[in-house]
């Protein structure tokens, strides 16, 4: 064998891996005299060790162990105070080992050994128990661990324990470890709104709490101010919160005075909060009870719909009132500032609607007001949180008939961060999408929502591009619902060196339109990223008022065109695009333009024309074949 090749092994051969072993080995050092050279005395219990493995492991120890005082003196004894010995010998097991069995160890010894890796500041190993810890959380031991994790600041294992609180607070409300409560942790716990428990359950646990810690009566005074006494009805506060003491006769009145004097939907409710999941579902309890057609609302199914069957439905009243529309009723009280409705959108028509939020059936709130405006296709709202049991979507306007048409409904708690503005959503990605419900329903193009379709490299003379007759028409834009807007971007047709001039249009209703880009004067080419004052919106218009191609005389008629690639808004300025700056063009004094895409092309190739047999799509305000529907 040639020695010029040396040899090549498999990878499971070459390295080896004998950590298991070196686990093994060390672990038999644990609680050893052999080679140890300094003792831990916890709770009157001896613990050999050795230094060196505890000084690599964990910086606290590298530092009491040799830091030049006593305890950094060959065969010192360290007595440790506050500490457990059985969760100091789970420590010891880890250190030396990296293993360390949670499972079998009592609770208490539990909450110490994540006590004692807190404070020496083994993270990783502070990590691994907090997550077990929350793995194994029940209505016994909960109310201790949150103590625990509220003393650490275990931000993590804090939110578990409040959020299974939340969701099992009668059961957590009658354990004996809500008594153990410290009364920092006892009033963080009740002073959410999400705990989603009675009043009455409430102040009764909290008597309770104040019996077993009879000795502090400053503290039982604010404890029971936690409570909402206007959530009680008024014979729980006279037969059940009056007889205990513990609450003056001025604080009744008060809550009395509170609750004849407040609008129902003012007070301060409690409610059941699930985020980020849709609990207008039967598995969460909510029901449909007004509406015609109620089955189909929240059954989940968004793709199987058409003229007869796959939505609910309601008439639309004269006066716009909500004495029909579709209501819903959820499972329990909730938190929910987030809904998502899908309007039937099989055509071209549109709708407008409110959304009205209750407790009572009686008192309602609207969170949603698009009676103004013109919507289609599905509708993502959102609006501060609320506690709620009844939600109601009232039809004010289709543009089409008298009837208020609904696909789909859900409503959740969301976490993720949105900005309003008037009650409108100020968006931050491209809402112009077909994905969003946007669609061109003015300008001719050989693709339908060409525009639209987010391809900003496949265009050509023939294709790729949405386009109107210069004088005559533009091209519109209807976005699924209103925005406020304060920038766009487009790329302008530009495989070759003509400059187009434009303005664009920003209306809520197709009647009143609001110009906020001027570029008539300008010779604009390529990419181009508009900003404004922020406008509401729901259909933009970007009509073309001169192209320079037209100049060349070849076929004027055919040229007087207007060309758009793409169409987004807001603009995506993560997204780069070859932009040059304003007033650079040499065909125009003054004009602003930007740097090409594409090296113009040959000049005797035709420059694009209005294309033929192209299909365009009608506004959203002209009736539709379909005017009988449902």
């Amino acid at each position: 064998m040639s020695n010029s090749h040396p040899l090549r092994s498999l990878t499971s051969v070459s390295e080896i891996d004998h950590l298991h072993l070196l686990s093994e080995h060390l672990g038999a050092l644990v609680s050893s005299e052999e080679y140890s050279d300094v003792t831990f005395v916890v709770e009157g219990k001896c613990f050999p060790a050795h230094r060196v493995i505890l000084a690599s492991r964990c910086q606290y120890f590298r530092a009491m162990l040799y830091n030049g005082m006593k305890e950094s003196q060959h065969q010192a004894e360290v007595s440790l105070e506050d500490t457990q010995a059985e969760a100091f010998s789970m420590l010891l097991q880890y250190l030396y080992t990296g293993r360390v069995s949670l499972s079998v160890a009592r609770e208490d010894v539990l909450l110490d050994f994540l006590g004692l890796a807190h404070r020496y500041g083994l993270q990783a190993l502070e990590d691994s128990t907090c997550e077990f810890l929350r793995t194994a959380l029940n209505t016994q031991n909960v109310c201790l661990v949150y103590d625990v994790a509220s003393l650490y600041s275990l931000g993590g294992l804090t939110q578990a324990c409040c959020t299974y609180m939340d969701r099992q607070a009668p059961e957590v409300l009658a354990s004996d470890g809500f008594l153990t409560l410290s009364k920092n942790a006892l009033l963080a716990v009740v002073r959410r709104d999400s705990f989603a428990s009675t009043e009455r359950e409430i102040f009764q646990a909290l008597c309770r709490w104040c019996r077993h810690n009879a000795d502090n009566e400053a503290a039982a005074q604010e404890v029971m101010s936690a409570v909402r006494l206007p959530l009680m009805s008024l014979m729980e506060m006279l037969n059940v919160v009056r007889p205990s003491g513990l609450l003056s006769p001025d604080n009744l009145l008060d809550a009395i005075q509170t609750r004849s004097e407040s609008r129902d939907m003012d007070l301060n409710y409690r409610g059941m909060l699930i985020p980020e999941e849709n609990i207008a579902t039967m598995k969460h309890g909510a029901q449909v009870v007004k509406g015609e057609l109620k089955s189909a609302l929240l059954d989940g199914d968004t793709q199987n719909y058409d003229l007869d069957h796959g939505f609910s439905r309601h008439p639309i009243e004269e006066d716009g009132h909500g004495r029909a529309g579709l209501q819903i009723k959820l499972g329990q009280p909730s938190i929910i500032n987030h809904i998502r409705l899908l309007l039937w959108d099989l055509d071209s028509r549109s709708y407008c609607y409110y959304v009205e939020v209750s407790m009572d059936e009686l008192d309602w709130v609207r969170v949603v007001d698009h009676s103004k405006y013109l919507c289609r296709s599905w509708q993502n709202l959102f609006f501060p949180a609320r506690v709620c049991r009844y939600v109601r979507i009232v039809g004010t306007h289709n543009t089409v008939n008298k009837v208020f048409h609904l696909v789909a409904f859900e409503c959740m708690f969301t976490q993720r961060p949105y900005i309003l503005e008037k009650g409108l959503l100020v968006p931050n990605r491209n809402v112009a999408t077909i994905a969003c419900g946007a669609s061109v329903i003015e300008g001719v193009s050989r693709s339908r929502n060409a525009l639209l379709n987010g391809d900003t490299s496949n265009y050509d003379w023939d294709s790729g591009y949405t386009c109107h007759q210069l004088g005559s028409g533009a091209i519109v834009i209807q976005l699924a619902q209103p925005y406020m807007l304060d920038s766009l971007r487009l790329l302008l047709w530009d495989c070759d060196n003509r400059t187009y001039s434009y303005y664009i249009e920003l209306s809520t209703n197709q009647q009143v339109w609001t110009k906020v880009v001027d570029r008539t004067k300008l010779a604009c080419r390529s990419w181009q990223t508009l900003v404004f004052d922020r406008h509401p919106a729901s259909f933009v218009r970007i009509v073309g008022t001169h192209n320079t191609s037209n100049e060349v005389g070849r076929d004027e008629q055919a040229q007087e065109v207007f060309h758009c690639v793409h169409f987004e808004c807001p603009a995506q300025l993560d997204i780069e695009v070859k932009e040059g700056s304003p007033g650079t063009d040499p065909t125009a004094a003054g004009s602003e333009s930007q740097q090409p895409l594409f090296q113009p092309q040959s000049s005797t190739q035709v420059p694009p024309q209005m294309p033929i047999r192209l299909s365009s799509s009608s506004s959203s305000t002209s009736s539709s074949s379909h005017s009988h529907h449902q």
